[in-house]
């Protein structure tokens, strides 16, 4: 008990850090903006410590198979961090800014070519935003997706290669999945290789689909300029944060339905070994 109390403290922590990254890291933060942030981070730690320290299943899914979820926070972690940095610099340059910025400055124009992901989002700007906007946009986009990529590539090693989640010992649907009802009807493996499929194929299209809504949707709410430097950071990150979350869903559901499939023709292997002559 203390030390599940313990970890859900430390992850607490580790949820307040996360979203008060931008207001402590980007300069010209106001009093109205610090309450928000203080608001909403002891709302996170409350969650999380109530999610955590309890044994019974909760809202956050796979939560007793890691590492699902501590790459979900790095990944987010290190996309608010890097971007944070780098619109930090554009006031207050180091050596740590200088280096985010031609890291990111090198990965959004690799990744920026026609139709990708960072390409909707560059078009997404208003014509006539300045040209310091565009490229801090393309920078912030380039880095968050790449971070989101390279967690998902990360997340397959261990799925193919380190055999998650058996390695680390029996997978409890009750607790990782209680969302997911095995007795509400239809085949087991059915239902879940559908939802890893849909999970994937949303997870895969979503970050075409967001811009494209932003864009439908000026003439209601008015053009999208991120000019905001905080609101930049979280829809920025959660642009590509989102989607690698459901790629990672869809690739942790397949591998769940491939589990229970391969139980299923040991099981039956051993049933037939077993029936007389």
């Amino acid at each position: 008990m203390i030390s599940r109390l313990t970890g859900a403290v430390l992850r607490a922590v580790l949820m307040v850090l996360l979203i008060a990254t931008p207001a402590l890291l980007l300069p010209g933060v106001n009093s109205d903006m610090t309450q928000i942030v203080a608001l909403v981070s002891i709302f996170a730690a409350a969650l999380t410590i109530f999610e955590y320290a309890s044994i019974y299943p909760g809202l956050v899914e796979f939560r007793n198979a890691p590492p699902f979820n501590r790459l979900r926070f790095i990944s987010l972690f290190a996309t608010v961090f890097l971007i944070s940095v780098v619109v930090r610099g554009e006031a207050q340059p180091t050596a740590l800014t200088q280096f985010v910025t031609t890291f990111g400055t090198n990965i959004g124009d690799a990744i920026d070519f026609p139709y990708s992901p960072v390409r909707q989002i560059v078009l997404l700007l208003p014509e006539d935003t300045g040209f310091a906007q565009v490229e801090r946009i393309r920078m912030a986009a380039g880095i968050s997706y790449f971070v989101s990529m390279l967690t998902l590539a990360v997340f397959y090693f261990f799925v193919r290669v380190r055999n998650w989640p058996l390695g680390n010992g029996p997978f409890n649907v009750w607790i990782n999945m209680p969302t997911f009802d095995p007795t509400s009807g239809g085949d087991v493996v059915q239902r879940l290789g559908r939802d890893a499929r849909f999970n994937l194929i949303v997870g895969f299209t979503l970050p075409f689909f967001i811009p494209a809504v932003l864009k439908a949707s000026e003439g209601l709410f008015g053009p999208v300029t991120l000019e905001n430097p905080q609101s930049m950071v979280w829809i920025v990150a959660a642009w590509a944060f989102l989607p690698a979350s459901l790629l990672m869903r869809g690739l942790a559901l397949g591998r769940i339905a491939e589990l229970v499939e391969r139980n299923r023709r040991k099981s039956a292997r051993q049933a037939k070994a077993l029936q007389p002559a």
